[in-house]
């Protein structure tokens, strides 16, 4: 793995954080429900992650060689199920089944869908299993593997995050690599007017943790800092990727603005959302694409026969 990136890799790396961000929208938009600023900050994150660093592969998607990654701030899941659809774990269509019946859940769910390590709820609970699955594969000696796991910034208030980070650090889980998506707005508002985080640095320091902060939205310094976790920072430490990113980042009116944590917008706006990313990546606007859900109106009856 190469710890620089040609113009190449930077173009389909930045084109896959653009397909990511119009896919999740479309879904949200399908699904009349979902959220837009956590899934468009985490974008970048997730492309480099995808397709230029893990080891995943969508036609064994159980290998037991595969990294693992774990999407704790899971209510992000329309930008992670993009991804997964566009790296082939999937068909794209299934995307348009996101929160309704039968279709993909509005967090994830690690017993339906393919590629999703980690079922989501409740936050704070993503860094504990991480850890666990990090101390299982120190224990079977797979050392060419690792663990990433994606935490929201948000999340860091809860108590069980410092717990695992404390137990990383004493399992010197150099396996696991975390990534906050510190994008300063959780559904409330301002992180640190809320309940301030900072110094957050010092904080995952004192925890054991090395520490790396970078912008999130830059995909040569998010793949170089994984790089740098992965290969040169194997000293027993675990490793903390702290990724400055934008709420909502892509349409001006999402941008750090925690009215749109949760919801979808109206089908005018939601065409003046897909046109205003459209102009920012340089990309023809073309509409919203109309593909069929998994789940269409005559498959009702038997949806519910079978859950019933």
């Amino acid at each position: 793995m190469n710890k620089y990136l040609s113009e190449t890799a930077i173009k389909e790396l930045e084109e896959k954080a653009f397909q990511i961000r119009k896919l999740a929208l479309e879904m949200i938009v399908n699904a009349n429900w979902g959220h837009i600023g956590g899934s468009f900050s985490e974008a970048e994150i997730l492309s480099c992650l995808f397709f230029h660093f893990m080891n995943v592969d969508p036609k064994n998607p159980k290998s037991e060689n595969r990294d693992i990654f774990i999407l704790s701030k899971a209510h992000a899941s329309p930008a992670l199920y993009a991804a997964l659809a566009l790296k082939g774990f999937f068909p794209l269509s299934k995307l348009y089944s996101y929160c309704k019946l039968g279709g993909l859940d509005g967090h994830t769910n690690m017993r339906e869908t393919p590629g999703i390590e980690f079922s989501g709820g409740s936050l704070g609970l993503g860094l504990s299993y991480a850890v666990g699955t990090a101390l299982g594969l120190k224990m079977q000696e797979h050392f060419h593997r690792r663990v990433f796991c994606l935490l929201g910034d948000g999340e860091l208030n809860e108590g069980n995050i410092w717990e695992a980070a404390m137990a990383a650090s004493h399992f010197k889980l150099d396996n696991l690599i975390t990534i906050v998506d510190y994008n300063k707005v959780s559904a409330k508002g301002f992180i640190n007017d809320l309940m301030a985080i900072e110094p957050l640095t010092e904080k995952w320091k004192a925890f054991g943790w090395n520490v790396i902060e970078i912008d999130g939205h830059d995909v040569k310094e998010i793949c170089l800092a994984l790089y740098k976790a992965k290969y040169e920072s194997v000293n027993s430490r675990p490793n903390c990727i702290i990724a400055h990113t934008v709420k909502g980042k892509g349409i001006m009116e999402c941008e750090f603005n925690y009215k749109w944590h949760t919801h979808a917008p109206s089908s005018e706006k939601a065409e003046a959302f897909l046109k205003e990313l459209c102009l920012r990546y340089g990309k023809p606007y073309k509409g919203f694409s109309r593909l069929p859900t998994s789940v269409q109106e005559e498959d009702f009856e038997a949806i519910v026969e079978g859950i019933s």
